[in-house]
């Protein structure tokens, strides 16, 4: 019995996880049912594996030392081999999930080989220095110390160190979210690291593991919260639609207009200035906000809205109001629904996408960087889609004459990096046209 309590943190721990297993493994083929997408995210599939795994052998190590004249020496060392290893892969695991998460994927291989450099070193060492592994007579129970667990405790040391990196770089622009499970993450894994450092009997390293993947599964991984996420956006796609119908436009504005948003975006991504401003969760959020841009003419008469002919000078001033109009139902309706970065984003979009980079635009008359990006990129989508549909009261225009509109209008109208980033890739923007003509 008291061989089998040196293992109990390990086997409450395994209990935990294989409940949150069966339990995000049913609720997210439940939302891709409803969804029809896939809804796992494989580097989190894999923490969870690995967790399991790294515990699994955690206990198994925390027995036999407990009966090493029962177990055979070579059986042992595979143990503590496979417990160590499955560590510095979960720590490597770990940290490449917030680095998928905050930064994005790395596009440079060398990048990424650099990443994995550290763990597949320490697999090598841990490998190579295992039979010096020595078994240690504790307290209450026995414990093993060696160069190899030196080794797996820098290793999670360095993975530690590269994520508060990551983090430092990031801070600005991780959602609050993001930043609750990262909290969590590294105070689990310091306090628990720090606990076994100095009191190896206490054979806690699971715990660390389990709470981790816990921390993580709560805040961003739970298929619950993103059912509700689907369906908020189902409803946010619901008004939008509502919208456009009722503007009695052609159809496709808010596809198009949200698709030429898009690529705005990730080409400005690319330069230096914007590299940090637009990550993942910004064009993640950009997709969902862009559709509300005219949220607002919901307010609108439809005698305004529908007339086939050229507004009169107070008509044009009731038409203007939609923007303001759109700015008041994102906050005090769609706002409380959704995280704080995605309503002050659709907020701005829906406010500020008539703003004019001179500052003669509408309803705050902004001017420059006063007006926020998002709304400085949805003001070319939109003013784009609008020129090259047809509408109730004109024809389309040419092509070659949108574009015209957009580089006339660089400078004064629109931010001149905005129309750059538009410009660079006409191939993608008449490819979004065409599939709506």
């Amino acid at each position: 019995m008291e061989v089998l309590s040196a293992c109990k943190t390990q086997l409450m721990s395994l209990i935990i996880l294989l409940y949150i297993g069966v339990l995000y493994i049913r609720d997210g083929n439940s939302l891709n049912r409803i969804s029809g997408g896939n809804f796992c995210n494989k580097i989190f599939d894999a923490l969870l594996i690995v967790a399991d795994i790294a515990i699994i052998f955690d206990g198994v190590t925390a027995f036999t030392v407990n009966i090493t004249h029962k177990v055979p020496y070579e059986l042992n060392m595979i143990f503590h081999m496979c417990m160590l290893v499955s560590y510095e892969v979960f720590m490597t695991i770990l940290f490449w999930y917030w680095v998928t998460q905050t930064v994005g994927k790395p596009k440079i291989p060398h990048v990424s080989i650099l990443y994995t450099l550290p763990c597949v070193i320490a697999v090598c060492l841990t490998i190579h220095f295992l039979p010096q592994i020595k078994y240690i007579a504790g307290k209450y129970t026995n414990y093993s110390m060696g160069i190899s667990i030196y080794i797996c405790f820098a290793t999670i040391i360095l993975y530690l160190l590269m994520t508060v990196g990551v983090i430092i770089y990031r801070h600005t622009y991780i959602q609050r979210k993001k930043k609750i499970a990262l909290a969590t993450s590294l105070i689990f894994v310091i306090l628990i690291l720090t606990i076994q450092i100095f009191l190896p009997e206490s054979l806690v390293s699971g715990i660390a593991a389990t709470m981790i993947v816990l921390s993580i599964y709560l805040t961003m991984e739970n298929p619950s919260i993103h059912s509700l996420v689907y369906y908020q956006q189902e409803m946010v796609m619901g008004f939008a639609t509502l919208v456009e119908n009722k503007d009695d436009s052609t159809g496709g504005h808010i596809r198009r207009s949200s698709e030429y948003a898009l690529l705005i975006a990730r080409n400005l991504k690319k330069k230096k200035k914007y590299k940090k401003i637009i990550n993942r969760d910004y064009i993640t959020n950009l997709s969902q906000a862009a559709p509300m841009h005219d949220i607002g003419k919901i307010g609108i008469p439809d005698v305004i809205l529908q007339k086939p002919d050229k507004l009169t000078n107070d008509e044009y001033a009731i038409m203007k109001r939609h923007a303001e109009i759109g700015g008041k139902i994102i906050s005090e309706t769609f706002g409380h629904l959704l995280d704080a970065e995605y309503e002050d984003m659709a907020y701005n979009v829906a406010r500020h996408h008539h703003e004019k980079y001179n500052g003669k635009g509408y309803p705050d008359g902004l001017t420059g960087e006063e007006i926020p990006l998002s709304a400085r990129i949805m003001a070319v989508a939109d003013v784009f889609d609008a020129v090259s549909a047809k509408r109730c009261y004109r024809d389309a225009m040419p092509l070659k004459k949108c574009y015209e509109i957009i580089l006339n209008g660089r400078g004064t109208d629109f931010d001149p990096d905005v129309v750059d980033a538009f410009m660079e890739d006409k191939t993608k923007i008449e490819r979004i046209y065409a599939e709506s003509v």
